[in-house]
């Protein structure tokens, strides 16, 4: 049996496994490279091509998922925040196939933490309006209502209090400027969640990202009206919803065409 493969792209680390998409979860243990210093598109394309390789008996000829700290439209990443400014402006799904010579989907990571989330974890079922929050090097955000995903929403760039959200809030300037689990929750994130609450009034909040594993010493401090949960998948999630999406990207490959000819019926 072939699995998908889900690559995970981070400020610090490129991680990757196969995933068995019937079960949920890795097929084998991920692999993880720290992310090159220089994080140029040319450079994550060869730790990407390492992790392919590593996994190849496992996935035979599958399209690969890719998540990326950025929005991808249709393809394109329109900017950059955590990576290389290279990859702004750059048509990376057909960059990456070209270097590494097999079908590639590129997707938001924090969408990819939906997609997994809604399929496989705390928000699958949910009926309502669901914010997933990634909290990391930034903050991700994906939108879901419904089950539905509402791509490539930037909630990480909020401007709150005259400040860019995750430049107060992500947890990588929690380590940076040494604050407390409760300095952090209480001062920072509280601020973060009730202006998103204030704006979105979402049914749940899904707190994924690495961090998410030490909820416990920071969950409790947050005071809002949404219920607020950690997300279920944790760090497996961005693979996961890489997986997830190459699968659908397979499943539909005209989807762009259909997009395509719709516009073009809406300009005449």
């Amino acid at each position: 049996m072939n699995f998908i493969l889900g690559i995970d792209v981070g400020g610090s680390g490129i991680k990757g496994a196969p995933v068995d998409l019937e079960a949920g979860d890795f097929a084998a243990d991920r692999l993880r490279i720290p992310t090159p210093e220089k994080s140029t598109p040319k450079a994550v394309a060869e730790v990407i091509g390492e992790i392919i390789d590593a996994f190849e008996d496992q996935i035979g000829d599958n399209p690969v998922g890719i998540t990326i700290p950025a929005p991808v439209v249709h393809g394109t990443v329109p900017f950059i925040a955590n990576l290389d400014q290279k990859w702004a402006g750059l048509k990376a799904d057909e960059y990456f196939e070209d270097k590494l010579g097999r079908p590639i989907t590129l997707v938001n990571d924090a969408d990819a933490a939906g997609l997994a989330e809604v399929h496989f974890g705390a928000a699958k079922d949910h009926p309502g309006l669901v914010i997933l929050t990634t909290l990391g090097t930034g903050i991700g955000s994906a939108i879901i209502y419904r089950g539905v995903l509402l791509p490539n929403a930037e909630l990480g760039h909020l401007e709150i209090d005259g400040f860019d959200a995750e430049k107060r809030a992500a947890s990588s300037i929690k380590d940076k400027e040494g604050l407390s689990y409760k300095t952090w929750a209480e001062e920072r994130l509280q601020r973060y969640y009730s202006h998103v609450e204030m704006l979105f009034s979402p049914d749940l909040f899904v707190v994924g990202g690495g961090v998410s594993k030490d909820w416990d010493e920071f969950g409790d401090l947050l005071d809002l009206k949404t219920p607020i949960i950690p997300a279920k998948l944790r760090n497996k999630a961005g693979i996961i919803g890489a997986a997830l999406a190459a699968k659908d990207e397979m499943d539909h490959p005209d989807r762009l065409k259909e997009i395509d000819k719709a516009n073009k019926k809406k300009k005449k």
